[in-house]
């Protein structure tokens, strides 16, 4: 990826505050990774934890609709409804690092686990997107520095990302020691590093804070928030500052403060690495963010080679073309070796384009076809490792005969775009509008089927200039022969504050 300056060699967080605004980038190897965007009153709900009443049973869909007070009713599937004492979940995801682990639909009948009016203690795990509401689940998860405890779920989780089994049997053992009967925890990957003090504090807190979510609940009558999580620019240090991160720097000074009390509470070894930016250049524009954002807006992204990706994200799938555009290959190379170096530098720049402008769902990735297997293999092994850097899980298909890849991957909030941008007001979210030539023949149909109703020897119409230059122009000879069709005059007039779809007509008595 290009934009972030040279001298940006480091891994960093930087912390724009505008007043109801806040936007997080994390710089990783002079690359900005992920881009993060919380307004006040747009703010998030993932984590967030409600007192839900359930409104409608779905029996056909195993899946129930529960209002929490939001906009829309969010969406609870039979499989995310916790059972009492369900004892140990072997279907747990122990990555350790999302903060909400997920777990596989058990089969069960919506009917006998929830009813209408019944109120439910939920967790939402995917905001709304789209016309979709939120979806939540009641396995209640809470994410602190070093664990996430899951006060429904009796299990212990290590990270994965843990190697050492000297390490995993200590986390296993000091969490097993402090857990209440009946409850889980899942040991993050930072917790490595932790001493035993740090990871008791931490287990400490998270239970005073679920016998507060409880307390709650026993005093608000449902829809009511009981516990909201912490906002972005302490969420995003808290789950990503590690040993690894050079600095934390944040341009407000309020802000810098509030930050600096969190991590001196709950992570004082990094304390050094939180700054106050005092530049007068705004803070995105001195680390080349704001140009990163505006290049992960665009449809087409150039590659360092001369080829491109172009990106046409829809509903439900996001399709992805490679072009060899002007690379033609270095001297001596074939057409096959020249494809595959384009395809190579492509599967690393759309994992982090993915990562960046947070696509999820389908993925359709159309590589330039190669002849040769070996090729192919390749690069899907590129691809494979350019995913690893990328924390949402995804799940790629061998790359086909015809250059295809089907990729999913998880989505838990709306993608960049839809957060930065409205639809079109000219084309009205369409993506085109029709063409000059397109709207003089659909006017003339118009005319020709309302002639008759419209009184006067004479039809005046009212058009985009462009338009109205055609018909007066070029098309002049349509027009006169649509004259002698209806036996009546025709007038056309260029209004400048006229879409180009846009178009009136009325009939006139000449005087």
């Amino acid at each position: 990826m290009l934009g972030i300056p040279q001298t940006v060699s480091d891994s960093v967080i930087v912390v724009n505050v505008d007043g109801p605004e806040t936007r997080v980038a994390l710089i990783e190897n002079g690359i900005l990774s992920e881009l993060y965007l919380e307004r006040e009153r747009e703010r998030g709900t993932v984590g967030n934890v409600y007192k839900g009443k359930v409104l409608r049973v779905l029996p056909g869909m195993q899946a129930a609709f529960v209002d929490i007070g939001e906009e829309k009713a969010a969406f609870l599937y039979a499989g995310d409804i916790a059972a009492p004492n369900s004892g140990s979940d072997k279907n747990l995801d122990e990555s350790g690092d999302g903060g909400l682990p997920r777990r596989s639909v058990r089969h069960g009948d919506i009917g006998d686990l929830v009813r209408p009016g019944q109120e439910i203690l939920v967790q939402v795990v995917k905001d709304p997107i789209s016309s979709k509401g939120a979806r939540i689940t009641s396995y209640i998860s809470l994410p602190g520095r070093n664990v996430v405890f899951m006060p429904t779920v009796s299990h212990i989780g290590i990270s994965r990302r843990i190697g050492s089994d000297r390490q995993r049997k200590r986390l296993r053992k000091l969490v097993d020691q402090m857990r209440p009967p009946g409850t889980g925890f899942i040991v993050r990957t930072v917790a490595e590093n932790a001493t035993n003090g740090q990871v008791r504090a931490g287990m400490d807190y998270l239970l005073k804070l679920w016998a507060n979510i409880k307390f709650n609940e026993r005093m608000h009558r449902a829809p009511a928030l009981l516990y909201r999580d912490l906002d972005l620019m302490l969420r995003v240090v808290r789950d990503n500052l590690t040993p690894t991160l050079n600095r934390v720097i944040v341009d407000d000074r309020s802000a810098h403060e509030r930050l600096l009390r969190f991590v001196t509470a709950f992570m004082p070894d990094y304390a050094s690495k939180i700054e106050l930016y005092s530049s007068r250049e705004p803070i995105f524009d001195g680390y080349g963010i704001e140009h990163e954002i505006d290049r992960a807006l665009e449809r087409k992204v150039p590659l360092k080679s001369g080829g491109s990706l172009v990106f046409d994200q829809g509903e439900a799938l996001t399709a992805i073309d490679v072009n060899t555009g002007k690379f033609v290959g270095a001297k001596g190379k074939t057409l096959e070796q020249t494809i595959t170096q384009t395809n190579l530098e492509a599967a690393e720049e759309i994992a982090d384009q993915l990562r960046l402008r947070n696509l999820g769902g389908l993925v359709i990735i159309d590589f330039i076809d190669m002849d040769r297997e070996s090729n192919r293999r390749k690069v899907y092994r590129k691809l494979q490792e350019s995913l690893r850097r990328d924390r949402a899980k995804a799940h790629i298909t061998k790359i086909s005969e015809m250059g295809l890849v089907e990729m999913s991957r998880k989505r838990t909030r709306e993608s960049l775009g839809r957060m930065l941008t409205a639809p079109c007001d000219s084309c009205n979210g369409k993506g085109y509008t029709k063409s000059p030539s397109t709207m003089c023949y659909e006017i003339l149909r118009e005319i020709r089927r309302e002639a008759p109703h419209l009184s006067g020897d004479k039809i005046v119409i009212q058009t985009n200039p462009a338009v109205a230059e055609l018909m007066n122009g070029p098309e002049l000879k349509a027009v006169d022969n649509m004259v002698k069709r209806i036996q009546r005059g025709i007038e056309i007039k260029g209004r400048r504050d006229f879409h180009i779809e846009r178009y009136e007509y009325c009939g006139k008595t000449s005087k």
